[in-house]
């Protein structure tokens, strides 16, 4: 089940689904029992339990999430979260379509329970919630006008020529990657989505779109208008796991251990497999090495 928030790229014909997500979605928020209605202490962890359930702050950003037109949710992220909470006995998973920049208030403001949206990590972002140990670790592209004409390849290019301008998700890892090098905010085009990305390129209002890698690809499966460049050398490693509120202690603690054993498993080798990820990047890869990153 889905709800929207203005996302522009997401089908019409989900709109039916969302708005009884929505009202559950609000009874769910008050930590209420199904059986008496009202609110109590019980954890995030035992919650999902009772419900059968987790709400999930995602995107609609193939390979990271996806969502079909019956509603259903999938993605490199989602299909992880939903197998390892499944050894640990909530039996599924509720998507909420949001915007980046929206995924972590709504999480501390109990909208949803964990976020799994390939929102990377960084300083930021890990000072305001609790991370799992990476599920995916990714590299940094740009998608530029066939040819790419003006020869962009790294960050150094654009901090080098001040007449480049440059697309990146509003809220995004991307944005944060402009801002720690200080790139002016004139060379910098804020967009919604990922089609919107495509069409500042193509319209000539961005030279190019920083975006990840597998994301870009994607993007040139269904549209090849524009092509994407090798993974970026001077962009930092970024990577991903789910998102929990600081509070959610015993629920991260649970996740991370069955985390670990799940990515031991063939399970876990062809959900990466699948999306297009490399089920071996983010082995031997820790979430407080990726909090390290600036911005």
């Amino acid at each position: 089940m889905i709800r929207h928030y203005s996302r522009g790229t997401v089908m019409r014909g989900i709109g039916a689904i969302a708005t009884g997500l929505l009202l559950a979605g609000s009874l769910a928020a008050c930590s209420t029992t199904a059986a008496s209605g009202e609110s109590t202490d019980v954890s995030t962890l035992q919650n999902g339990k009772d419900l059968g359930y987790l709400r999930v702050g995602i995107a609609n950003e193939p390979p990271y999430t996806e969502v079909n037109a019956d509603g259903s949710v999938h993605g490199g992220e989602p299909d992880v979260l939903r197998e390892v909470l499944k050894t640990m006995g909530i039996g599924e998973i509720q998507g909420i379509i949001t915007p980046y920049d929206a995924m972590i208030p709504g999480l501390n403001a109990n909208r949803w329970d964990v976020v799994a949206a390939g929102l990377f990590m960084k300083q930021s972002r890990c000072a305001a919630v609790a991370y799992s140990e990476p599920i995916i670790v990714s590299t940094e592209s740009y998608g530029t006008p066939v040819g790419n004409p003006k020869n962009i390849t790294t960050l150094a290019d654009i901090q080098e020529n001040t007449d480049l301008k440059i697309a990146v998700l509003s809220g995004g890892f991307e944005e944060g990657i402009l801002k720690t090098i200080e790139l002016p905010q004139g060379q910098i085009v804020l967009v919604k989505d990922s089609r919107s990305g495509m069409e500042a390129v193509t319209a000539n209002r961005a030279d190019a779109f920083l975006l990840p890698t597998l994301s870009l690809r994607a993007l040139v499966e269904q549209d090849p208008s524009i092509e994407v460049t090798d993974p970026i050398e001077d962009a930092p490693r970024t990577g991903s796991g789910a998102a929990f509120r600081k509070g959610d202690t015993e629920l991260l603690a649970e996740y991370n251990k069955q985390l670990a054993v799940f990515k031991e498993t063939q399970a876990y080798t062809d959900i990466m497999v699948k999306w297009g990820f490399d089920p071996e990047a983010a082995k031997g890869v820790t979430a407080a090495e990726l909090c390290e990153n600036e911005g």
